[in-house]
């Protein structure tokens, strides 16, 4: 394994950084709104498969009583 002095580590950091295209404040705020969005519409999705399925386990078990 090749060994790099810290000096040329960090000017390779520094330019590989350089490469990075960074979202602006715009596509950061429409982006996480997004995230938030979907998390929202799999919260509700999830609550109503579970109250559907519970309803319909409930509905089989009492069935044998």
């Amino acid at each position: 394994m090749a060994k790099t002095n810290p000096f040329t580590f960090l000017q390779q950091v520094r330019s590989e950084t350089a490469k990075v295209t960074w979202p602006t404040r715009r596509e950061t705020i429409i982006s996480t709104i997004m995230v938030f969005v979907m998390v929202a519409f799999a919260a509700a999705f999830f609550f109503v498969a579970d109250q559907v399925l519970g309803y319909v386990v409930g509905l089989i078990m009492n069935a044998g009583v």
